[in-house]
């Protein structure tokens, strides 16, 4: 549907009215400005003409109090959709203060059958002169409203829920690609909000959301972005001048909310010939986006098929991890440690290596960074340790010599059970001294929680287990970690001999 256009002398009349109004047309899911009048700009305190076309056009909302611009964004999306007559009253603010605005609007057609809406606007004075009265008043409307709300918006950024966005978006994509355009979907999320509102409290980080939802209106217009919930923002656009528009918004987002802020990591997916609805877009997005999650800093990232079959083969990890451990699809070798002094076999290292009759060949690699994210990597290493007692069992049982064997303990281990209890378990049945099983941490493990680990490693010893450190020199290698945790045995990674 095209945008409806006035003659020439129509427009002059009605922009000249100081009756405050405005005349509207629905299109393609979204509210799209035809005229406004003089009286709707003097209202408003908008004293440019161009500008506020263009603000009605991309922010219609701005100058709402943040508590009405879901409730009347809302109401503006049911009565267009759903007929009948507008009555919304809601603050918008004007010359420094709010105003109490009453609006009203009709649907009317035009001789050529196009539907238009005909709002009028009504200034009820400021929010400071309504007292007590506001409460009693007022108030009572915006209560009546606000339980009809049907979700077209998120409540606390007024931008479009996510049903309503991937309506727009839909139509929005079909628009850009009909002009020669490539569309692309844009996933946003904060690095870190689990923690700003531990620090700063639930209402500071409301305010960062709000922050990131208005620099995203001003990127993308209010109707072309959404939150999903959370900290988390979806939009659409073109690809052309994209990076530019993202180099920007990332470099706005550095002051926003006074300087309270965090980084923000952006998911790009673009359209292909073979097309994808918005929905699944907007997943791949996110896909991209969670590509650069361990990076505490801000930036972007592009879908690609790449990471389409890196995160199957992910899906397919977590689905099968079970069924992999029950069929022995996954198998543990081991590698022996040689002491120099003697040349002989002090020490086995288990190895984790996955078979599988469907992918074929995983290493530790493909899998292992895979289970560590999903929170499962303790069902590997539980798996590794009892492997580990049944091989010394049988060669127990056959009078042969025995050397302690290594297993590999995550930093997730510990949290998604009580590892050292689950070990001490397990050894404990299988008949043998705890000095047979050795513990492997990595470096990576220890992390920014060195008290935690340490008390940990600290439970292994009461045990009686031996508890080496692996890979050190891979990442910080704070010499603290060796002055604070006791460990029996240090592994030097090859980068830091190097």
């Amino acid at each position: 549907m095209e945008k409806y256009r006035y003659s020439d002398a129509e427009l002059k009349l009605i922009e000249n009215s100081c009756i405050a109004l405005a005349v509207y047309q629905f299109i393609d899911n979204r509210v799209v400005t035809i005229a406004l009048s003089q009286g709707f700009l003097d209202l408003f305190d908008l004293p440019d003409r161009a500008e506020a076309y263009a603000l009605m056009d991309t922010n219609m909302y701005r100058d709402a109090h943040p508590d009405d611009a879901a409730r009347i964004a809302d109401a503006a999306v049911r009565f267009a959709t759903e007929g009948g007559e507008l009555n919304c009253v809601y603050r918008s603010k004007a010359r420094g203060e709010y105003r109490v605005v009453r609006s009203h609007g009709k649907h009317t057609y035009t001789d050529t059958g196009v539907r238009l809406a005909v709002v009028t606007y009504m200034d009820e004075g400021s929010e400071a002169e309504f007292g007590e009265d506001f409460e009693k008043s007022i108030q009572s409307e915006f209560r009546k409203s606000i339980q009809n709300l049907k979700g077209h918006f998120d409540p606390i950024t007024g931008l479009p829920g996510l049903n309503y966005f991937f309506e727009l978006a839909e139509a929005g994509r079909k628009t850009i690609q009909e002009n020669g355009g490539e569309a692309v979907a844009l996933y946003f999320d904060f690095c870190g909000m689990r923690e700003f509102n531990l620090r700063y409290g639930f209402a500071e980080g409301d305010r960062l959301i709000i922050a990131m939802a208005q620099i995203l209106i001003r990127t993308f217009s209010h109707e072309n972005c959404c939150r999903i919930g959370g900290d988390r923002f979806a939009a659409y656009d073109q690809a052309e001048g994209l990076e530019e528009k993202l180099d920007h918004l990332l470099e706005e987002s550095k002051t926003m909310n006074d300087g309270k802020n965090l980084p923000v990591r952006i998911g790009i997916y673009k359209s292909r010939e073979t097309e994808v609805g918005i929905g699944v877009a907007c997943d791949r997005a996110k896909m991209a986006s969670d590509e650069i999650r361990k990076n505490n800093s801000s930036g972007y990232f592009y879908f690609s098929d790449e990471l389409l079959k890196k995160t199957e083969l992910a899906k397919y990890i977590i689905e099968n991890i079970d069924r992999a451990i029950r069929e022995k699809w996954i198998r543990v070798y081991y590698q022996p440690i040689i002491r120099a002094a003697n040349n002989r076999v002090c020490d086995e290292e288990a190895l984790a290596r996955w078979i599988d009759p469907v992918m074929g060949f995983m290493s530790p690699g493909d899998f292992i960074p895979v289970l560590e994210e999903a929170g499962l990597i303790y069902k590997l290493d539980l798996f590794v340790a009892e492997q580990i007692l049944e091989k010394l069992k049988a060669m127990r049982d056959f009078g042969q010599f025995l050397v302690p064997c290594s297993v590999n303990i995550s930093r997730s281990d510990f949290e998604a059970c009580d590892v050292v209890e689950e070990i001490r378990k397990r050894v404990d049945a299988a008949g043998f001294d705890p000095e047979m099983l050795t513990i492997e941490i990595t470096e990576s493990v220890v992390g920014n929680d060195l008290e935690y680990i340490q008390k940990q490693v600290e439970r292994f010893h009461e045990l009686g287990f031996k508890v080496w450190m692996d890979d050190y020199g891979s990442g910080y290698s704070s010499p603290d970690i060796l002055q604070t945790i006791p460990f029996d045995t240090i592994k030097l990674a090859m980068q830091f001999i190097r």
